[in-house]
């Protein structure tokens, strides 16, 4: 599944909340990534597929400085992101062992990646912070990743923060976290996520102007019937 600029542009245009909501109703509980918080406040929403990143709990004979320069390392992981990507980096949780630093991420930049989602942490944070990248995460701290995780290898199903990721799942991310919507879900899931925020948001006029809950959210049918004529006045 390709995500189209269309969508994309659809996509962030709808929050996390809304996505969940509409998920939900699908059947799909776990989609939210627990942990993966944006490290910097007003952060815009972002949007994009999933590119993935695995560690695995450190062994001394193969976290090591000198596995930074093996093929396979962060390094050449990020060589092979497409424009537009968003890396997911399953940490495990992990909280005192740095996934990326600043020089990782100002490449991740000079690719085009869209942003960086991890259920762990990153170091040097005051020199990520001036590569611009936007960032969910748990924190900060200053040991390398080698002092607590191994790089095993990229573009493989992770779990991040709980939550399955497929290589191609499309990742919004917003103030409230970030979300999975599964690649073959991605059209349906938008064309709902729209109607269902113009729905909350005539309802939340509703309220402004004075109506109870009760009926209203979730809706009777007389509201059903208020809310159709109202579409049909905008159309």
């Amino acid at each position: 599944m390709t995500l189209t600029t269309e969508t994309a542009d659809a996509l962030r245009a709808v929050t996390t909340a809304t996505l969940t909501t509409i998920l939900l109703k699908k059947g799909l509980r776990n989609v939210w990534i627990r942990g993966a918080m944006p490290m910097r406040e007003g952060e815009t929403r972002v949007v994009g597929p999933a590119f993935t990143f695995r560690f695995v709990p450190a062994r001394e004979d193969l976290a090591t400085p000198a596995s930074w320069g093996s093929p396979i390392s962060t390094r050449a992981a990020i060589e092979e992101m497409p424009e537009g990507a968003i890396a997911v980096i399953d940490a495990m949780g992990i909280v005192d062992a740095g996934v990326f630093g600043d020089i990782l991420c100002a490449r991740m930049v000079k690719r085009g990646a869209a942003a960086l989602i991890t259920d762990g942490v990153i170091r040097d944070r005051a020199g990520v912070m001036q590569t611009g990248l936007p960032i969910w995460a748990r924190g900060a701290a200053a040991p390398p990743s080698v002092a607590g995780l191994t790089f095993v290898g990229w573009q493989e199903t992770v779990g991040c923060g709980g939550v399955c990721v497929v290589p191609g799942d499309v990742i919004v991310a917003d103030a409230d976290g970030a979300v999975v919507i599964p690649a073959a879900l991605v059209d349906e899931v938008t064309t709902e996520a729209i109607e269902q925020e113009r729905l909350e948001g005539w309802i939340v006029e509703e309220v402004e102007r004075g109506e109870k809950l009760p009926g209203l959210y979730p809706m009777n049918e007389a509201t059903k019937a208020r809310y159709a004529a109202w579409k049909e006045g905008r159309s």
